[in-house]
């Protein structure tokens, strides 16, 4: 497992002083980055060859409080939940609870039957035909909202193509995979997140974002009106759409998860590979996603994996870079107009062919 101590601790930020100066330049590109998009903050975690070497808490948590981002807040992480989803959902594979070959009926027997059979294995490639959720239900306030009730706002409507033909991602595809292991398991979503993934890599600062309960060291959530200004995020009950989309996490915790799925023995080498690899679709060609990660290649052909978007009140990113032994996260505590986290410049700075010899 990954050594989790570093060299340096200076306030709210430890580091490892081999990369200071990729870290100042990390620093400064955070700095304008929050600044110009008038983001009030931020959190950036790095780990290179198994061990923490950045960590910092920048800006403001709350405004209205005047309280400093710390390395322990808590932020909503978007579409990032869904890689926690389909880790479940390939350890329940694993373990031959689920089939991926059966239907969605087989285990949610009351679902309406669809015009093309519709097997579980479409649901984390976003292949399933299932229409991509319009911008106005990203905004429905869903109070008691339970996951199955959550269904309802796309089960009776027909797939837009066979399973298997086209990619789009959905957050109705991993709603629904949440649902379905909901019930495969008898267990409720919450408490198969800690069984399979917080609990097990020892994830202490990633929980279910709930309203109603509360949850130490829970950024407030920002948006941004009209004329650019700093507003309250409108009240969101994320419950229903916990599986894809209403998951809290600290980037230490993304980093920690990132860097499991490279060492960890608790993924194994073929657990590690279905991870990653694309499915074929209609006409011969390769998904550009599997189960969660975009995945992707540099001008250089080296292989890398992200996740990230955004959600009322934050946005979040991970990339993985197998090769370089490099995980990086970054998140912010206000919804994003574009997914333009600056994560992919970080990264340059802490890849093996562009570090300094010194390091």
């Amino acid at each position: 497992m990954a050594s989790w101590g570093c060299e340096k601790k200076q306030g709210n930020a430890i580091y490892d002083k081999s990369y200071i100066d990729e870290i100042k330049q990390t620093r400064k590109d955070i700095a304008t980055y929050i600044t110009r998009n008038y983001i009030p903050g931020a959190t950036i975690a790095i780990a290179k060859n198994n061990k923490l070497i950045y960590s910092e808490g920048i800006g403001l948590a709350s405004k209205e409080l005047d309280v400093p981002m710390t390395r322990e807040n808590k932020l909503r992480i978007g579409d990032v939940s869904q890689i926690f989803t389909n880790i479940i959902y390939l350890k329940l594979v694993e373990e031959g609870i689920l089939n991926p070959d059966s239907t969605v009926q087989h285990y949610i027997p009351d679902y309406p039957a669809t015009e093309f059979m519709l097997a579980i294995k479409h649901l984390p490639y976003h292949t399933s035909g299932i229409r991509k959720e319009e911008p106005v239900e990203n905004e429905i306030p869903g109070v008691n909202i339970t996951i199955q009730k959550g269904l309802n706002y796309f089960k009776n409507e027909p797939l837009s193509n066979p399973p298997g033909w086209f990619q789009e991602s959905s957050m109705f595809n991993t709603n629904l995979l949440g649902a379905i292991m909901e019930k495969a398991t008898n267990k409720k979503f919450p408490g198969l997140l800690k069984e399979y993934v917080t609990d097990t890599l020892k994830l202490t600062n990633t929980v279910l974002d709930d309203p109603f309960v509360i949850i130490s060291d829970r950024v407030d959530f920002y948006d941004r009106s009209r004329m650019g200004q700093n507003i309250n995020a409108p009240f969101r009950d994320m419950r229903y759409k916990a599986p894809s989309k209403g998951i809290l996490s600290t980037t230490e915790d993304l980093v920690k998860l990132g860097t499991a799925i490279l060492e960890s023995k608790y993924f194994n080498e073929e657990f590690k590979e279905y991870l990653f690899q694309p499915c074929d679709l209609y006409g011969g060609y390769e998904s550009e996603m599997a189960n969660g990660w975009l995945l992707m290649q540099d001008e250089k052909g080296r292989n890398y994996y992200g996740s990230g978007g955004t959600v009322t009140g934050g946005g979040a990113a991970i990339l993985i870079y197998p090769e370089d032994n490099l995980v990086i996260a970054f998140a912010v505590n206000q919804t994003l107009a574009t997914d333009n986290l600056p994560v992919f410049e970080i990264a340059n700075y802490f890849l093996n062919d562009n570090e300094p010899e010194d390091n």
